[in-house]
């Protein structure tokens, strides 16, 4: 039977030309909320009010642009064909991993550029930038991807979601998995248990590594549920293969960083 659900309007506020689409403003409300915590903490942790604000000046586009590119990449038989949609970033298409490696690199330059603790500043964001994806991916939720296979309206109900969500969730004719929404509720729980984490003083570097470990565990199940995934091979996908890459680097630095006593600073510890 087809439902008759209207979707969401994926613009906001249309002034005279010029279209603001919720994917930008939702994305930009995560960076903004993600900006002012780190702020906060940043200057609780002895850097400069200002450290945080300098950063994402570089660190946003930077992540931006790597995003569109990495997802490009892995979607160029279609993009080959149609370079025009390259820029459209506000239809989807932003790969939070290619944001992350765009965002990682920009991170560590600017440490060295500004004499700061690489890993001092990535413990302050960690938790800003797991809130800003979690927050982010409600951008998917109106553009309706992001989404996992068909499942019935029952199925959706039985989650006691809003009627809201189950309407959005009907796409084509078919109901399927909020994917996007259990991503965004494992990245609430991993942003309350790094807030949990600062007052356990963890070693410097230590709180940045647990949040690559939970996010990468999370997306590496969640991945497996979606149908839009971008695709290593015809079996492989990609976000599953840099999850695990990404524990496995993460779980041997933390391990090595306290055999070596490379970590033998304290987060709640103020010097550089």
């Amino acid at each position: 039977m087809e439902e008759n659900f209207t979707p969401i309007d994926p613009i906001f506020i249309e002034l005279g030309p010029i279209q603001v689409h919720w994917y930008g403003l939702i994305i930009g409300i995560g960076a903004l909320l993600g900006l002012w915590l780190a702020v906060r903490e940043s200057e609780r942790r002895g850097l400069h009010k200002d450290t945080f604000v300098d950063l994402v000046l570089f660190a946003i586009p930077i992540a931006i642009i790597c995003a569109r590119i990495y997802y490009v990449i892995f979607q160029w038989d279609y993009y080959s064909q149609n370079p025009g949609d390259i820029v459209k970033i506000w239809n989807g298409g932003l790969a939070i991993h290619g944001g992350l490696i765009g965002a990682f690199v920009t991170g560590y330059i600017f440490a060295k550029v500004k004499g700061i603790s690489f890993w001092k500043l990535a413990d302050i964001g960690a938790p800003s930038i797991i809130l800003g994806q979690a927050i982010g991916r409600w951008g998917n939720f109106i553009n309706q991807e992001a989404h996992g296979g068909e499942v019935t309206r029952q199925f959706l109900e039985g989650l006691y979601l809003p009627e809201f969500i189950i309407n959005q969730m009907y796409i084509n004719g078919a109901y399927y998995h909020p994917t996007f929404l259990y991503e965004s509720l494992w990245s609430l729980v991993g942003f309350a248990g790094l807030m949990l984490l600062r007052k356990a003083n963890l070693r410097r570097g230590e709180l940045f590594l647990t949040y690559i470990i939970w996010y990468s565990i999370g997306r590496y199940f969640i991945e497996g549920m979606r149908t839009d995934s971008l695709m290593l091979t015809d079996s492989l996908r990609v976000a599953q293969v840099i999850s695990l890459v990404l524990i496995a680097i993460a779980v041997a630095v933390l391990i090595l960083r306290r055999v070596k006593g490379y970590s033998k600073e304290r987060y709640l510890e103020s010097a550089e």
